[in-house]
């Protein structure tokens, strides 16, 4: 599954590691990312399922090693590589921190322990899958947050980087906190509850919008929901109201939403609506939401799309995939980057949660005593087998409420603070570990 779905480069590896004889090795990469983004104060944890089923479905079909063999990067390659492709399967250890989990920069959220063939190809995938959908539920938390008692549908598929991006985007966003998302499959494969009104075409096909409206109460009854600013936001507010019962809600598309919805607040409310809500949409993101919030504006429901799908202001998050660890004939080396700016830490690692901060250390390290901790980082797959179902879309959506619950108000602003309030230390274990790997390849090097 999805086996070329890769770089280059990790399939030249791993021609290399096999004609060098390191295909045996066992070796430990763990996921992690280096910095925030913009204006970010944690990153919340996203796509271990889309993760673990690659992992479980990997292999080389026949067609896919045919073309390989005829790439020219590989003439020189023995034909005994191309056997060992069409035998592979994911064969390793995972572990992952669970989806909504808010995270700090420098936290592993993924390890994988695997012969270095099988943990090296599956680098590129594991950073698309779990980088995306990390960076898409950290942005829907922000909008959330922004938007108070009102809740938030996600509404990006058509703007998404393309159509299996809008997919996971919506899962993404349900976790972060979305009610729900446009995207219709979403809600077929994940369960996350669909949402949706009717299009300006749908007004512009009758021959007069009340017409429009009326054809859409008889289609949807009780889940009714009018666009009303096709023409003239509140003469198509009068006319909703002027088709009475059954109705829902209506949307406001366009114009000065503060306004637009006291306004049509009025006339709904005057007219014994006082139960049907104004949803927004618009080209909306956090900030401008967060100002309609502050303003008291009337508005229960904020449709979001191109901005959270893309995750406009910050649309990349920087997540990488290291080597910490490689293990042969039972002797075991520890690995590390020591370039500028770059610098990653040696050996497998496990994360400590204290109240308001956290531990990273050597990954045989115990359960701190000192106070009361949590490890982050759980197993998920044992050679090459999920341990058990993991927690679906839903269970991952309140694992992030309650998580998110516990932070410092500090971290929920949509701007970064002066100083973070949030500790991230590390071990004297994990500490002297790095200082040693870096001794001896000063050592080395001389």
């Amino acid at each position: 599954m999805n086996a070329l779905l890769t770089d280059l480069y990790q399939l030249t590896m791993a021609a290399g590691y096999f004609e060098a004889g390191k295909h045996h090795e066992v070796a430990t990469f763990e996921l992690f990312v280096r910095r925030l983004p913009y204006n970010r104060n944690y990153y919340l944890t996203a796509g271990l399922p889309q993760a673990i089923e690659y992992l479980r479905n990997l292999r080389f079909e026949p067609e896919e090693i045919a073309w390989l063999r005829a790439l020219p990067q590989f003439s020189r390659v023995s034909p005994e590589f191309f056997t060992y492709l069409a035998d592979l399967r994911f064969s390793g250890d995972v572990f992952g921190i669970p989806e909504g989990t808010p995270v700090f920069p420098n936290e592993p959220i993924l390890t994988v322990r695997a012969p270095l063939i099988e943990a090296q190809l599956v680098e590129t995938y594991l950073l698309a899958t779990i980088g995306f959908q990390t960076l898409i539920a950290s942005k829907a938390a922000r909008i959330v947050e922004a938007a108070g008692a009102a809740s938030v549908v996600e509404f990006g598929t058509r703007r998404a980087h393309g159509p299996e991006s809008g997919l996971l985007a919506a899962r993404a966003a349900y976790i972060g906190g979305c009610i729900g998302t446009s995207n219709v499959e979403a809600g077929f494969r994940f369960g996350v509850p669909v949402y949706g009104t009717s299009a300006h075409s749908w007004v512009m096909s009758f021959s007069s919008e009340l017409d429009s409206f009326r054809h859409l109460q008889q289609l949807l009854g009780e889940g009714t929901t009018y666009l009303i600013d096709s023409y003239d936001t509140l003469e198509g507010a009068r006319k909703a109201i002027s088709l009475g019962r059954p109705i829902a809600g209506v949307r406001l598309d366009s114009g000065n939403l503060f306004e637009l919805s006291r306004a049509v607040r009025a006339l709904l409310d005057a007219a014994g609506f006082h139960d049907v809500t104004i949803m927004a949409t618009s080209d909306l993101n956090e900030y401008r939401i967060v100002e309609l919030t502050a303003a008291a504006a009337p508005i229960a429901i904020y449709g979001v799309g191109t901005d959270l799908a893309t995750s406009a202001d910050s649309p990349s998050l920087g997540a990488v995939y290291k080597l910490v660890e490689l293990e042969s004939n039972s002797a075991k080396r520890y690995t590390a980057k020591y370039s500028e700016e770059k610098h990653t830490r040696p050996g497998a690692k496990q994360v400590f949660r204290y109240g308001n901060r956290d531990l990273v250390s050597c990954a045989w390290e115990a359960l701190p005593t000192d106070a009361p901790a949590e490890a982050l980082l759980r197993p998920v797959m044992s050679q090459g087998q999920l341990l058990e179902p993991l927690p679906d879309a839903h269970q991952a959506r309140a694992t992030a409420r309650e998580n998110i619950k516990k932070l410092p108000h500090a971290l929920k602003s949509l701007y970064a603070p002066e100083e973070h309030p949030w500790r991230v230390e590390y071990s004297k274990e994990l500490l002297a570990l790095d200082a040693r790997v870096r001794q001896n390849l000063r050592g080395d090097n001389q």
